[in-house]
């Protein structure tokens, strides 16, 4: 399983996955056509450059068209395992954050009209962070440190330039990997892998002051490795995955105070899978209707259906992606997914089929060393 996806593996069986399921009927490889005037931008950091690469993508089509790569400033070394991005509310700034020393976060502007970036400048970081995003306001960078254990809050300028020091340092959360706000901009939440918990935190946008939820966490099963969470479009519901242990929770969200209530545990990995598992990352579809999640050791993407009303998950699909796929991503439209692959230094776009929520690969675009994160942009 630690092969390359190739172009035979990855069209030929078209999401025919380990676990036995039917292929799938193949859309084909299409060479993406340069827009003139771009409409969805796509950045994708790359830690082995480090770099971004920022490219087109033809909403109809998904096809995808290199516009430029970015070296980031201030980097005496590639970033070890990933560089986290973070997109502004209003899209108008990217944020880059460095994993390797000295640990800084690069701040671009984006030009409306060709989704170009524009280096602003560079800030300190308190410690290598594994995740970072925005409050709903824009003025406050927070963000996770694996290997630091805390939490940080960074004030964000005029000009769209994150500054130091950090307004907040939320300390002795061993391994912390990622850090949510909800749509209300009121509560935050963040799993912390090596104390199996869930933070459940009160935000303060005035301040960016981060204060403890009754009650501040909420437990997983020990040694399930809580790793990243999606918040579900209407904010009923957030979804976690667990990165030892490859399932992902479902959550209610109380409407009245923010705190979660577990409502169910499902396996990502076909029974009988005897490896320990590494899975990575999961989003959900604008729409509500799906969740995806991907799992490293396999190099597979994982595909449920979402309950609308109670919020639980039933099993779609297993597709098989790029090689190590530490990340992937969902358009705003939810017409397509593209997944990234550390190891492939590849990206596949896939179409998402309404009715059922299967992946159909559309194309592959070859991307720089260690592909880790996806952001979208619409300009228009």
């Amino acid at each position: 399983m630690g092969e390359r996806l190739t172009r035979r593996r990855l069209f030929g069986l078209a999401g025919a996955a380990a676990s036995g399921m039917t292929a799938q009927p193949i859309i084909g490889v299409r060479r993406a056509m340069a827009q003139a005037t771009p409409e969805t931008i796509v950045y994708v950091s790359n830690a082995g450059g480090p770099e971004i690469h920022v490219l087109s993508m033809n909403r109809a089509s998904g096809d995808v068209d290199l516009i430029e790569k970015v070296a980031i400033p201030g980097a005496d070394k590639p970033s070890p395992s990933s560089m986290p991005l973070a997109v502004s509310p209003d899209r108008r700034f990217l944020h880059a954050a460095l994993r390797s020393e000295p640990f800084t976060v690069a701040s671009f502007a984006i030009d409306p009209a060709s989704g170009k970036l524009k280096h602003l400048g560079n800030a300190p970081l308190d410690s290598s962070m594994a995740y970072t995003t925005l409050d709903r306001t824009g003025r406050w960078l927070l963000a996770a440190s694996y290997p630091g254990g805390k939490l940080t809050v960074n004030p964000i300028d005029a000009e769209g330039r994150v500054t130091a020091p950090p307004s907040q340092i939320v300390t002795d959360r061993p391994k912390a990997h990622s850090v949510v706000v909800d749509a209300s901009n009121k509560y935050v939440y963040s799993a912390v892998l090596a104390q199996d918990i869930i933070l459940q935190m009160k935000f303060d946008p005035a301040s960016g002051k981060l204060t403890p939820n009754n009650p501040g966490e909420i437990a997983t099963k020990p040694g399930a490795g809580p790793r990243h969470l999606a918040l579900h479009p209407s904010g009923r519901f957030l979804y976690l995955i667990t990165e030892t242990t490859a399932t992902i929770g479902a959550y209610a969200v109380d409407p009245a105070n923010g705190t979660l209530k577990q409502l169910q545990f499902v396996d990502m990995l076909a029974p009988g899978f005897k490896e320990q598992p590494s899975a990575a990352d999961l989003h959900v579809t604008p729409d509500g209707r799906y969740l995806y999640g991907s799992e490293r050791k396999t190099s597979t993407l994982v595909g449920f259906r979402i309950d609308p009303d109670k919020g639980t998950l039933t099993l779609t699909g297993r597709h098989p992606t790029e090689t190590t796929p530490r990340a992937f991503a969902i358009d705003p439209r939810g017409r397509f997914l593209l997944s990234v692959g550390l190891a492939s230094n590849h990206m596949t776009v896939y179409a998402i089929r309404p009715a059922n929520g299967a992946l159909d690969p559309v194309t592959q675009q070859a991307l720089g060393k260690m592909p880790n994160w996806i952001e979208f942009v619409d300009l228009r």
